[in-house]
């Protein structure tokens, strides 16, 4: 499903080489469900970031299925990242000036599904999405009209909305009090259940990683 061969990242700091990844190797399965953890600093994020096509790596490929990622040109890897791909991040990065259902829908609009005849009518996939993640009475309310958890719903009803295979999960759960972060959960794994979604969550939460299939631990650009 997704491959990641010797991966390493590099930034130049001034005149110092600062390595923030080291020959990373990582294979998933169709409808694997990983957690990655470890200290501030491991590399946790830049190694999600390089996995979903926003993060050229200094070095090594990145597969999705059979397609390098990093040998496609970057507008190809924008349309393979907006079909095959949803992210969830700690800080939910709607547009304020849309509203909850239009923020959900704008993945669609991007990938012009609303041009073909699988999909009539993306509003109502949106809102569909929203509904199920306990958003039926929020569709015309904007960003700033929603608490952290209801943003984070719509984030992930955005995420889910052009089937993904693969959901990258960033923190997801990391402004949210326990309450709010097990509702999270339970929508992320429930589309895992029912659609055989792979995900990939990035976290420091123990109750994450104990539900998920595999855990790995990062230490140093490494995975240890």
């Amino acid at each position: 499903m997704l491959r990641a061969e010797n991966v390493s990242k590099i930034y130049r700091d001034g005149k110092k080489d600062l390595s923030v990844l080291n020959s990373i190797d990582l294979l998933t399965a169709k409808g694997e469900t990983i957690a990655i953890q470890g200290p501030s600093g491991a590399g946790k994020s830049t190694l999600l970031h390089i996995l979903g096509g926003l993060d050229k790596p200094s070095s090594g490929k990145v597969f999705l299925g059979e397609e390098d990622l990093y040998a496609l040109r970057e507008n190809k890897r924008a349309q393979v990242r907006n079909k095959k791909i949803g992210f969830v991040f700690q800080f939910y990065h709607l547009l304020p000036e849309f509203t909850a259902l239009e923020n959900a829908f704008m993945p669609m609009l991007i990938a012009g599904r609303n041009t073909t005849s699988a999909i009539k009518d993306p509003r109502k996939k949106a809102e569909g999405l929203l509904r199920e993640v306990g958003l039926a009475d929020r569709l015309s309310h904007r960003p700033g009209e929603l608490s952290g958890g209801e943003q984070q719903r719509v984030a992930i009803a955005r995420a889910l909305v052009n089937d993904p295979d693969l959901l990258l999960c960033d923190e997801p759960t990391g402004n949210l009090d326990s309450k709010m972060g097990q509702e999270i959960l339970d929508i992320l794994f429930r589309s895992n259940n029912k659609n055989n979604t792979t995900i990939i969550i990035v976290t420091h939460d123990m109750e994450i990683a104990k539900r998920a299939d595999k855990v790995l631990e990062m230490k140093d650009g490494r995975i240890v």
